[in-house]
């Protein structure tokens, strides 16, 4: 009697971890979609109608950073997967990453490279754009590379989550065309939701991953998302130098860049969450590394530019006057 007692109690308790871990598994999936939703309302409000046209009529920027972002990332990451043997899942993982636009983050880091703030906009809008063709083409492409994959992504999904982008995306285009004294006040209120429910999914993550976390912290999935943005933020001024493009640095810091948000609830609500597992935290720990890297890259350009400013005798009065770190900060706030 007691052993039947014991085994009704342990069962109940198990439908019950069950129950609640779906529950919270479901609630971290409309969670990132929230994120993504605010988040591309927030890139249609940075985005000015004249100026995308502007750069149209003179398409060789856009052009170059779009080849950059749909043949430098993609490549890299197949290299990377095939190179580092992942398994089948991992390598979805990674490739879906690697196929998928440009991020919003980037728009910030040419900003603070002294970039085109304006045609990293219109490329991270085009490369979205585009994306709806050609991520299923890219992931359809390179799947043939390995064995078993072929079926094992959701194209149909992947589509709908890609228009999921479009719509919000142009919703925030028209608030700024429409009412542009909006528009600062609507991106402003987005992060700061953005913040509460990132922590939000960061606490229900925690609670749900547990010890699996350790998955995407392997030592291949770290090297890959090491070596990823490192890739394409080198590979894309290469590219751009070779093609004497202006903006080097903008089309450099716009190919590394990916749009985490997207990539993340592709990987949530595209894939069952017994074969995703923790892998859909792959994200996170890119962004990790791509910010770390974007801003050692954007401290040595602010130092050639000390240095600069030094053989032109403007370095040693700043220097004199107010101090080593008062001159960077000038320098960052040109």
């Amino acid at each position: 009697m007691e052993d039947h007692m014991n085994q009704s109690l342990f069962v109940s308790t198990n439908i019950t971890s069950d129950f609640s871990s779906t529950v919270i598994d479901q609630v971290i999936g409309i969670a990132t979609i929230v994120i993504l939703f605010i988040t591309m309302v927030s890139l249609g409000c940075t985005m000015e109608l004249s100026k995308i046209k502007n750069h149209l009529m003179k398409p060789k920027g856009v052009a170059i950073a779009l080849v950059a972002q749909f043949g430098v990332m993609p490549l890299t990451a197949f290299s990377l997967a095939k190179g580092f043997q992942m398994e089948p899942m991992e390598a979805v993982t990674v490739l879906i990453c690697g196929c998928c636009p440009g991020g919003n983050l980037s728009n910030i880091l040419a900003l603070a490279l002294q970039g085109d703030m304006n045609l990293s906009i219109v490329m991270t809008t085009c490369s979205t754009l585009l994306a709806l063709g050609m991520m299923p083409l890219l992931l359809f492409l390179y799947c043939q590379g390995f064995s078993n994959l072929e079926k094992a992504v959701p194209y149909g999904s992947i589509a709908v989550a890609l228009l999921m982008t479009l719509l919000p995306c142009a919703i925030g285009i028209f608030i700024n065309h429409r009412f542009p004294r909006y528009s600062r006040i609507i991106t402003k209120v987005g992060v700061s939701i953005l913040l509460v429910v990132f922590m939000a999914v960061a606490i229900l993550v925690g609670m749900t991953v547990g010890t699996t976390v350790f998955t995407v912290t392997s030592p291949r999935l770290l090297g890959t998302a090491a070596l990823m943005p490192l890739a394409g933020f080198t590979l894309g001024y290469i590219l751009a130098f070779i093609c004497v493009a202006r903006s080097k640095r903008t089309i450099a810091m716009e190919t590394g860049c990916q749009n985490i948000q997207l990539c993340s609830t592709i990987l949530k609500v595209a894939f069952p969450a017994e074969d995703i597992g923790a892998l859909y935290l792959f994200p996170m720990v890119y962004i990790i590394f791509q910010l770390a890297e974007a801003f050692v890259l954007i401290a040595l350009f602010r130092c050639s530019q000390l240095f600069r400013a030094s053989k032109k005798g403007a370095f040693p009065t700043l220097l004199t006057r107010r101090g080593l770190l008062w001159d960077c900060f000038l320098l960052w706030e040109d």
